[in-house]
């Protein structure tokens, strides 16, 4: 932790900052994998409204 000390004796305490790094572009295959979760999820939600309203 980094501590510092003012003119009046006050503490002054820095969170540490993590470390930056930059995000990679998803592969092919990470891509392929991104769209079938989204198809899924879809279904669901698809599935879930259509049970509602036919029990409603």
């Amino acid at each position: 932790m980094y501590t510092t000390v003012n003119e009046d004796g006050i503490l002054n305490n820095y969170a540490t900052e993590p470390q930056v790094y930059c995000a990679e572009y998803p592969a092919i295959w990470e891509q392929r994998k991104y769209v079938l979760q989204g198809v899924f999820a879809t279904l669901i939600v698809t599935t879930l409204v259509l049970v509602g309203f036919s029990v409603s």
